[in-house]
């Protein structure tokens, strides 16, 4: 198989280390941690935001366009007739040097031309509403050298949405203030907006532009900006159009000399009383505030210091050291990194999703928390109320919910039958981490509304009752609009192209629609909410869900096993789905998983069975498939999986999200062999090695899908970063491989791993100790603990309690 690496991995900076610039696909990071934050391509495209990609966009960015990635951060270098870039693009002169490094919320880029060195820093600053750009210049060369540099950044008039739709109200709204070297976008400040966003440098300037089409010309794009070709600035005032904000500075070099210029990028809210220092003038005191934190290079390096730290803290939780380079740069550094910007961004803003369709997922956040919580516990216990201040009376909830207003979105509705489960799986993974019962406490709204707050206790029972009261004929749960799968649209029956499979009407009443994947979650989580209730003296409620889970079991087994794995779903009409019975669609991953890891008929060898069957018919090179046979026609009573072609997305693609459920459902099994190679097929650093070419998306990172064996190129990436595959990818390496869980009493061992590990240690910080511990497998055992010793002394069970303070813990296999 070809392969072409574009980069490398520096574990030592924790640094993805991009040489050249034209990767196969925009290789993107992300800067912000908090509030504010920005996407960034390895050529400097991309975009900022407050909070919100849909309602508090800053600066433009054009999706799906020609040429790709238009749009972003821009410096411009004029040295005699030649213009270039630090991040080749948007020009694309040839550099005699590139690089960039992508780090933990920051990215730095360098561009080297005839002698000329241009270094960008980019990061958002812990506690800051705006993203610090640092431009270096050196002259390298034996004589002195005089440069032009223009800086771009192109407004968007704030919701994205109507940014690229309602012309006839934008191109005459847009407005500008010039202060200085600062220039302000003030766009429908002067009505209902109390914020306003700037672009300032810490020096003095020569000239600016605030028109976009002074500033480019008509009919140019921003390869060839009039303005940088004629090397002078316009002065140009922007009134409506499109504001875009230019810097213009002459720039003398000596022959070793360095330059560093602080440019700032902010955002900026005002209370409606001060919103005015004289009529149209608007307040910038906020604006001077931030301005006056990184108007010199020492303290924007001292905030750049304080970023990296903050990060040296987050992965000191837990840190592995296996042996295997490939293996641990994923677990301490790159894995825990994708955690954060999936818990940051849910599915909303990537090079992939707009930031404009969709919100907070509800399952997609809960199942974040488990790739988050051990990094900072506090932020997860505001997401959990967050998102169970979404949730409906009787269990349901919005599928989806804005970020800056934290209501659900109305547009998406709910209906999606597995979403309750989650808020139990997302609250018992906090409260493990924490030990913090008091959540549970918490009053929090149905649906938002003042008047309406219970426990956060009684929305986990709402929620475990929403399945237990809706139950198909089989006993199993009835699948709502979809269940995790949101293109398994059993009740949509849909003809319109037009229309959204997953909002059209839901088709439910008298449908016989049921779901094997919520049945397997529904045992999972329906157990976790028992043993909570026992663990804070509420037995009768255990009992009673304990009961339902055993129904669950049992129904499972009886119509849920089709011979050699779980079926996958029962239709509308009260067929198989997912039966070998079926022509298309035979088997399906996620009923194999869930089912699996719940450890479903496990002693009657069904999870033997099913899992060999993923082995046989559903692996690959690349990763398990979704579904096979893929479906080769419009199943109308399917719904969208079965609109796509073979091999690509729901239809038997490799949909990453699922492959480690499969994964912990072998190390259920004691298969670690199996996990292990399951594991690594989708892991980023094996995918690197082997087809960076071919995969196109990050090396760095997890995608969402992979094409399938089906696919006209198998092993393609497509949908990078924010999936559910990165916290899933470290809940099963942490938890089930390595084997370290925390629980109630403190932290449970429980590896499952391949013959060839013999030997590895984790640092965990957990609760108010850190714990060294050592794993010995001299044998190649796959699953079995012999004993723990803990500071020398043997302890029975598997479960080492809760201390303070520093202790070494060894395992024997």
């Amino acid at each position: 198989m070809e392969n072409k690496k574009y980069g490398h991995f520096d574990d030592a900076n924790r640094e993805y280390v991009i040489t050249d610039p034209k990767t196969p696909w925009p290789w993107i990071n992300y800067l912000g941690n908090e509030d504010f934050f920005s996407l960034i391509s390895n050529t400097a495209g991309g975009y900022s935001f407050y909070k919100d990609a849909k309602f508090r966009r800053l600066t433009r960015y054009r999706y799906n366009g020609v040429p790709m990635d238009a749009g972003g951060r821009y410096f411009y270098l004029k040295d005699g007739d030649t213009v270039w870039n630090p991040g080749w693009k948007p020009c694309k002169t040839s550099l005699d040097f590139y690089e960039c490094r992508h780090g933990m919320s920051y990215t730095r880029i360098m561009g080297r031309k005839n002698d000329i060195e241009a270094s960008v820093l980019f990061f958002v600053p812990l506690h800051t509403w705006g993203e610090v750009q640092k431009l270096s210049l050196t002259n390298h060369s034996t004589e002195t050298r005089r440069l032009k540099l223009f800086s771009l950044a192109e407004w968007c008039l704030w919701n994205a949405a109507t940014d690229m739709e309602n012309f006839q109200r934008n191109f005459s709204t847009g407005e500008v203030e010039v202060e200085g070297s600062t220039l302000y976008h003030k766009t429908e400040y002067r009505e209902r907006r109390n914020h306003y966003a700037f672009y300032h440098v810490n020096a003095p300037i020569d000239g600016y532009d605030t028109d976009r089409e002074t500033f480019v010309g008509l009919y140019n794009g921003f390869d060839e900006p009039e303005a940088v070709t004629e090397g002078k600035a316009r002065n140009s005032f922007a009134h409506g159009w499109s504001p875009i904000a230019s810097h213009y500075i002459e720039v003398e070099l000596q022959p070793g000399e360095s330059r560093d210029f602080v440019f700032l990028l902010g955002y900026v809210e005002n209370e409606q009383a001060d919103k005015f220092l004289a009529p149209q003038v608007i307040n910038k005191q906020k604006a001077h505030d931030l301005i006056a934190r990184f108007d010199t290079v020492d303290k924007v390096d001292a905030a750049f210091t304080e970023l990296k730290n903050y990060w040296e803290r987050l992965l000191s939780v837990f840190v592995s050291h296996t042996g295997n380079d490939k293996l641990d740069r994923m677990v301490n550094i790159w894995n825990q990194y994708q955690c954060m910007v999936t818990f940051n961004m849910s599915r909303s803003a990537s090079f992939f999703e707009s930031g404009i369709g969709r919100g907070m997922g509800f399952r997609d956040s809960n199942q974040d928390l488990i790739g988050f919580v051990h990094l900072i516990p506090e932020r997860a216990r505001e997401r959990i109320i967050d998102i169970a201040s979404t949730q409906f009376a009787d269990g349901g909830c919005y599928h989806q919910y804005q970020p800056l207003s934290k209501r659900g979105n109305n547009d998406i509705g709910g209906g999606f039958n597995d979403d309750p489960c989650w808020l139990i799986f997302g609250t018992v993974a906090y409260i493990k981490e924490t030990g913090d019962f008091s959540i549970l406490d918490e009053m929090v709204p149905f649906d938002n509304q003042v008047g309406t707050e219970v426990t956060l206790l009684e929305h986990l029972r709402v929620s475990f009752n929403h399945v237990v009261e809706n139950l198909g004929p089989h006993g199993l749960p009835l699948i709502g609009r979809a269940d995790w799968n949101d293109c398994l649209n059993l009740n949509c029956f849909s003809w319109d192209p037009n229309e959204s499979f997953q909002t059209t009407e839901n088709k439910t009443e008298g449908s016989k629609a049921e779901s094997l994947m919520i049945a397997g979650l529904f045992v999972v989580t329906g157990r976790d909410y028992a043993e909570l209730c026992r663990r804070i003296g509420k037995d009768d409620e255990a009992e009673r869900a304990l009961k339902h889970v055993a129904d669950m079991v049992e129904a499972v087994k009886h119509h849920g096993w089709d011979g050699e794995w779980f079926l996958r779903a029962y239709d509308f009409y009260g067929n198989k789905i997912g039966s070998d019975e079926n022509e298309e669609g035979k088997i399906f991953i996620e009923s194999q998983g869930w089912c699996t890891m719940a450890g479903i008929g496990q002693e009657d060898g069904l999870v033997d069975k099913a899992l060999d069957s993923v082995k046989e018919r559903m692996d690959t090179e690349f990763g398990i498939v979704l579904n096979n046979p893929a479906f080769t026609t419009y199943h109308v009573e399917y719904g969208e999986i079965s609109s796509y072609p073979e091999g690509y997305k729901e239809n038997a693609g490799i949909f990453c999200h699922n492959n480690p459920w499969v994964v912990i459902g072998e190390t259920v099994a004691g298969r670690g062999d199996d996990a292990w190679n399951h594991y690594t097929k989708i892991l980023p650093s094996y995918v690197e090695e082997r087809y960076s070419l071919l995969h196109k998306v990050e090396p760095y990172v997890n995608c969402q899908m992979v094409a399938g064996k089906d696919a006209a190129r198998p092993g393609e990436g497509k949908n990078s970063w924010l999936t559910g595959t990165a916290a899933w990818m470290w809940y099963t390496v942490s938890e089930f491989i390595l084997g370290i869980k925390p629980d109630y009493d403190g932290l449970l061992i429980d590896p499952c791993l391949p013959s060839t590990a013999r030997e590895y240690t984790v640092s965990r910080k957990f609760r108010n100790g850190m714990y060294q511990i050592t794993v010995k497998n001299l044998d190649g055992r796959a699953k079995g603990v012999r004993q723990i010793t803990v500071d020398g002394k043997k302890i029975s069970g598997t479960v080492v309690p809760l201390m303070e303070g520093n202790h070494m813990v060894e395992v024997t296999m």
